[in-house]
């Protein structure tokens, strides 16, 4: 889950620091105003902005909304799934306090134990399709899971418990 920490400014308004999963920081302004001011930094660099932007109240609500999945909701990615008969593929991301963190897919022995398959290792800037029993597991890694529904589970609770 991302921190979030709220602070009040003065005679301005309030200050949220959002540090994503990522490792990306967000940074929004509230003035009393109503203006909002977000400001995006890569990997918690205080001293580089990525981007700003200013938004006047109603432009802040409307993009709330689309934020908040009131205009559209987007399947969670966590939980994308696409059947084809018995056949789900489903991401599922690897939290840093999982014991499959550092280990790699021959360590886990995730084929025999679960009988499902890692099609891909997405992490922040590189993807590995198709890897291999060597490739190790890390902390905020993606990874893209085949098999049947019961599989897909077994797996999952193997990357958390071990």
């Amino acid at each position: 889950m991302s921190i979030i920490r709220e602070s009040d400014l003065p005679g301005i308004g309030k200050k949220f620091v959002i540090q994503a999963r990522s490792g990306d920081k967000l940074v929004v302004v509230i003035h009393d105003d109503g203006r909002r001011e977000m400001y995006h930094f890569e990997d918690d660099n205080a001293d580089e902005t990525i981007s700003q932007i200013t938004l006047e109240d109603d432009e802040a609500r409307q993009i709330a909304g689309i934020i908040g999945g009131m205009t559209y909701k987007p399947k969670a990615l966590e939980t994308i799934e696409v059947t084809l008969e018995d056949l789900i593929i489903e991401w599922a991301r690897i939290e840093p306090h999982y014991k499959c963190v550092d280990k790699t897919i021959a360590e886990l022995e995730v084929r025999q134990r679960t009988g499902a398959n890692v099609l891909a290792i997405v992490k922040r800037n590189e993807q590995k399709i198709n890897p291999g029993p060597s490739d190790i597991l890390t902390a905020g890694s993606t990874l893209v899971l085949a098999g049947e529904r019961k599989q897909i589970k077994q797996l999952k609770e193997l990357l958390v418990n071990g």
